[in-house]
């Protein structure tokens, strides 16, 4: 029977502020009777407290957050008797909203090795274009996943201190998952000596198609439970010189790294707004780009 079982939850965005929409939809049914408790217009700015729960036949809990500018949630939760159990909603913004827009940095404002890139850099599509005019270029979502993968890779440091993104020279393609890069030639010795200090381990090269004149010669992915950096190299024949596919792996979804319904989420590859917030909550990385909704 119900008694003073409750749940008590919160709404917060990626950046630790109250969400932008106005009314979240919430409810929160039994797994195994009929109990449904729901708030259909509820301010997420403000404490939802949802009381008369049944803890029992286990008192599980399917609880669902709905609102338009931000991404479906759901959660498991189990209540016992006379317990109050609390819980933080992240919402991750959806990028199917068509309000939804990006505060990206003033060039001026990027890291000194970033810039240094994109001034050596040609890239597909920009080839006419170098350092602020090519930023300026790649500004929708191949500037949010440049900004996602170089700052994955800045914190990502071997040992004796080097960061993964100090290898790569020049940019040769951008898009909103990836890069290809033109990259020094001990790179590669850096990521395979890191295996055995456990920060990269080897990884499934088969999806991974070298350019022309260049062959397979290994790939990598960081160990993160969420939002691995990948490296795939290529190496160009009769030579010593390699260019790398560099991603960010989203195979294990946004669903798992937060409360997100996973089948909202479609396509291959994951989004780059999605990557921004696995490294902005799981992993507590500033990709240097603000989402706005």
């Amino acid at each position: 029977m119900p008694g003073t079982e409750k749940f008590v939850f919160t709404f917060e965005d990626l950046y630790g502020e109250k969400p932008k929409d106005e009314v979240v939809r919430v409810m929160a049914r039994h797994t195994v009777l009929s109990s449904l408790a729901s708030a259909p217009k509820h301010d997420p700015s403000k404490r939802l407290t949802i009381e008369g729960l049944n803890s029992s036949n286990g008192g599980r809990y399917l609880v669902q957050v709905f609102s338009t500018r931000y991404r479906p949630e759901n959660l498991f939760l189990r209540v016992n008797e006379d317990e109050r159990v609390e819980h933080t909603f992240v919402l991750v913004p959806d990028p199917a909203w068509g309000g939804l827009h990006v505060n990206f940095p003033a060039y001026a404002d990027l890291g000194g090795d970033l810039k240094q890139v994109l001034e050596n850099s040609k890239v597909e599509g920009n080839e006419d274009k170098k350092g602020e005019a090519l930023f300026e270029a790649l500004k929708d979502l191949r500037a949010a996943g440049l900004l996602n993968l170089y700052s994955k890779m800045k914190a990502t440091i071997f040992d004796g201190g080097l960061d993964a993104f100090s290898f790569v020279t020049s940019l040769r393609r951008v898009r909103g998952e990836r890069f290809f890069a033109d990259v020094k030639k001990d790179f590669r010795d850096a990521v395979k000596n890191s295996v055995h200090s456990h920060l990269f381990d080897e990884a499934d090269e088969s999806l991974h198609e070298p350019p022309p004149g260049y062959e397979r010669a290994d790939s990598f992915k960081t160990q993160d439970a969420h939002g691995n950096l990948q490296v795939s190299f290529f190496r160009k024949k009769d030579a010593l010189e390699f260019i790398a596919d560099v991603d960010i792996d989203g195979s294990k979804g946004l669903e798992h790294a937060f409360d997100v319904i996973s089948h909202t989420i479609t396509g291959k590859d994951s989004h780059p707004y999605d990557i921004h917030a696995i490294l902005r909550r799981a992993q507590q990385i500033d990709t240097g780009y603000r989402l706005v909704v």
